[in-house]
């Protein structure tokens, strides 16, 4: 289990001001990168080791 306390949730300045519908991401904790979805925070949250992470969002990029 990876303790959240103290992450800090940020949505992607794409996400625009229609108040949901958006992946929020942790990356500010040692060694994970925590996603959860906007609309239910205290529902389940995927945990990615950076590398993961980043090739994933190299993925999307492109």
């Amino acid at each position: 289990m990876v303790n959240l306390t103290g992450a800090r949730w940020r949505k992607s300045t794409r996400s625009g001001s229609n108040g949901g519908d958006c992946v929020e991401v942790a990356d500010n904790l040692p060694g994970v990168v925590a996603v959860r979805d906007s609309k239910n925070p205290g529902g389940p949250t995927l945990i990615f080791c950076p590398a993961a992470w980043s090739t994933f969002v190299d993925a999307t990029r492109r």
